[in-house]
This record gives C-alpha cells, structure tokens and sequence, in this order.
C-alpha cells in the first residue's frame, strides 16, 4: 500500500495516511482492551504493524515528515498535567517530590554505570553517559494511561510531578557525565553543546509561565468556549514552536504554562475542554511512535541491552522505594511509584544521538543501539506496568474501569497482597 500511495498526489497521501492511521490505532485498541491492556499498547503494536519495517501501509517519507506530531501531542499532555501543580497540591509534596525525584533518577543512573561497568568490564566513559541516559523517563505514555483510566488521588499526584521534574535532573546529569566524559577524550562536543540545551530550558520554562499569564488575563467570562479553545491552542502551538525552534522537548514548558493557568484562575473547564479534543492527536502520536520502532532492532540488543534494560528498571524501583522511605510517603505510592517510572523514549534517545558523538566507533554505536532497541521495550511494558502500579495503589477505582476489569483488579490486587508483604 505504501507504494500505491506514493503514486498518488502529496494531499491525498497525507489524507489517507491520517486515515489509516486513526484507524489501525482505533482497530488494535478493540483487541488490547480484551486483554485488559492500556489503549497506549494498542496504539504503538498498531504503528509499529503498518509502519515500514513490517506491512508498509504508510509512505517512509510520509513517517519522517510527522516529528510535528510530537511536539503537538506533548504540548497538550504537558498542558493537562500541569493542573495538577496546584500549589495546595504542591506546598503539600513538594519537597517529599523532590527528594523522590533525584533517588528514582541517580539512583538508576548509578546502578547501571556501575553494574555495566564491572560485569561487562566497558570503559568508564561509556558506562557514565549509558547511566546518565538511564536517568531519563518518558513521561507520555504514563500521563495517557492514568487519563484513561482517570486515575487520581495522593499517588497519582506524586507520580505526575516526579516524571515532570525527571527529565530536568537527566539533562543536568548527563551534561555533568558529558563535560567529565569530553574532557578526558578529544571530542568534537562543545562546552556550548553541553551548556546550551540547559539555558534554552530555563528560557523554556519563562515562556511557559508568559503564555499562562497571558491566557489567564485573555479569559474573561464572557469568552465563549470556541474561542477559550483557540486561544488556549494558538499558544500551546506557539509554545510548542518555539520550543522546536531551539530542538528541545516542549514538555516542562507546556507543564509551567498549564501550571501557572490553574494557580492563577482555579478553571479547572478548560482542561476538560483541551481534552475532548486531544484524543485523535494523542492516537496519531502513539502510533506514528510505533511506526518509527525497528523491531529488527531487537536482533542487535544483546546481553549488555538487555542487562540494560533490567537493571535500569530495578534502579528505577528501588530509588523510589528509598526515596519514598526517607520522605515517609504511603504505602501506596513506596509500594508501586517504581512501577509506573519504567518508560524510556524522546529524551533518551536525542542523549543518545550527542553520545555516539562523543564516543565514536564502535562504543558510539553500542550505545545508541542499545537505547533505540531498549525504547522498544520500554514504550510497550511501560503502559503495562504503570496500569498495575495504578490499580495496585488503588489510583483507579471500580467505576472507572471498563467494564469487565473488576475481575483485572481483584486480581491485580491479590499481586499487591503479595508485594505489601
């Protein structure tokens, strides 16, 4: 289909890429919800199918032309997570999130830098920015699946303003990995490469807080609900764009933009109003995601990839458990908050891309290798394992699953049983 459809004019592929697209996603998500798995899984099994390293069905070029699709997806889901910053909220976790934040991300990093290190006998200049990489979570995934299943509560609260401020300590962390790693080796990485992505962030994050105060004094009571809907996109777009425009991630910026509407105005409308109109762009991303995973990847994984990938998530688990022991957090969120941390995409992968700079030949392509076939895994557990971690901690009541998952949840609560104990 791939090859009819380049024989066609470019606004009729575009068209019936879209189409197929929703579709294969809608389609895949009837056969995950039979067993019991988040709609993300469904999204990114129908993406990686139709997409060019299995059926064909969309044009390559027409997959490389839709990174927008992206930067637009997490512009939304940044916007909806930041109400949850409410500062109530936040005067209330604040610091316990913090604490959490950096031993779930160092921790991680940590145990993989060193267990790479003498297990496989690798140089420390990999093991480092492999373990700095290892800090990162994709955030996106995650978000979706507690929206799903409208998760809420002390533990889901936790968990959304750990995965916001994760990816800022990563990018810390590796810059410190990369500034050790380029001064002991001539590499052709910059102080300016290394320093850059952090100031750009922080001017990120000033955007962010601008387009919330002005959104907040552009809706007046009389605004009508189409065009509150405009202006609130016409800035998150903005945002979004201006984020791309320096090749950075639009999340902890859209995050302070949705954070600072709620503080400053209590609307809490406008937030369900952004999100009945996301779920098609939301299904488009996930699977175009899906679509740009070489499952063929996995062939070249390896021992040290899939070391990689264990010992990443029991860093993962047992930084938050420790974490989550020194703030004296619930049961709940000790008990599971590892488990929903387990996704690794967008962030890691760019870190990825400057890593293999830096390190050259063969160590330079083993480590993006093993970050590009680990995402895999990654994106299509990570919904799994977070739709546990919310039904174990109970973040997702009765009435809110679909029908047929109270017997899921008896069960899954039988496994929490288990673990508690």
């Amino acid at each position: 289909m791939g090859n009819f459809l380049n024989r066609l004019n470019y606004t009729t592929v575009v068209l019936l890429s879209l189409s197929v697209i929703l579709l294969a996603g809608f389609l895949l998500t009837r056969i995950t919800k039979l067993a019991k798995l988040p709609n993300v899984t469904g999204y990114i099994i129908s993406g990686i199918l139709i997409g060019p390293y299995v059926l064909n069905l969309i044009p390559r070029e027409m997959v490389d032309n839709m990174g927008f699709i992206s930067d637009i997806a997490l512009a939304f889901i940044a916007f909806g997570v930041g109400r949850f910053f409410k500062k109530e909220n936040f005067q209330e976790t604040g610091l316990a999130v913090i604490v959490i934040t950096f031993f779930e991300s160092l921790f991680a990093g940590i145990i993989v830098t060193i267990s790479i290190r003498y297990i496989f006998h690798l140089n420390w200049d990999f093991c480092l920015l492999l373990g700095a990489i290892a800090t990162a979570t994709a955030p996106a995934s995650t978000m979706v699946t507690i929206r799903q299943y409208h998760a809420r509560g002390n533990f889901v609260n936790t968990l959304l303003q750990v995965v916001a401020f994760d990816d800022a300590i990563c990018l810390i962390v590796f810059s410190v990995a990369l500034a050790f790693v380029n001064s002991n080796i001539e590499a052709g990485v910059s102080t300016s490469e290394i320093i850059l992505p952090i100031i750009y962030n922080i001017g990120a994050l000033v955007i962010g807080f601008v387009s919330g105060a002005i959104l907040s004094k552009l809706m007046t009571p009389k605004r009508s609900e189409d065009n509150r809907l405009i202006l609130t996109i016409s800035l998150l777009l903005g945002t979004a764009g201006l984020c791309a425009a320096v090749d950075i991630s639009p999340l902890l910026s859209c995050m302070l933009f949705g954070t600072t509407y709620i503080n400053m105005t209590k609307d809490k409308e406008l937030y369900k109003q952004v999100e009945r109109f996301t779920p098609p762009i939301l299904s488009i991303f996930f699977v175009v995601s899906g679509m740009n995973l070489d499952i063929s990847s996995f062939s070249t994984l390896g021992i040290i990839g899939i070391s990689y990938f264990i010992i990443r998530i029991v860093g993962k688990y047992v930084g938050a458990y420790l974490g989550c022991i020194i703030t004296k957090t619930t049961k709940e969120v000790r008990n599971y908050l590892g488990l929903a941390l387990v996704p690794q995409a967008g962030v890691a992968i760019g870190l990825a891309f400057l890593g293999r700079r830096i390190l050259n030949g063969t160590l330079g392509n083993m480590l993006l290798t093993i970050i590009l076939s680990s995402s895999v895994l990654y994106e299509l557990t990570g919904p799994i394992c977070a739709k546990i971690a919310l039904l174990c901690s109970k973040a997702i009541k009765m009435d809110n699953t679909t029908p047929g998952e109270g017997k899921d949840e008896l069960k899954i609560e039988k496994v929490s049983e288990v673990i508690s104990s």
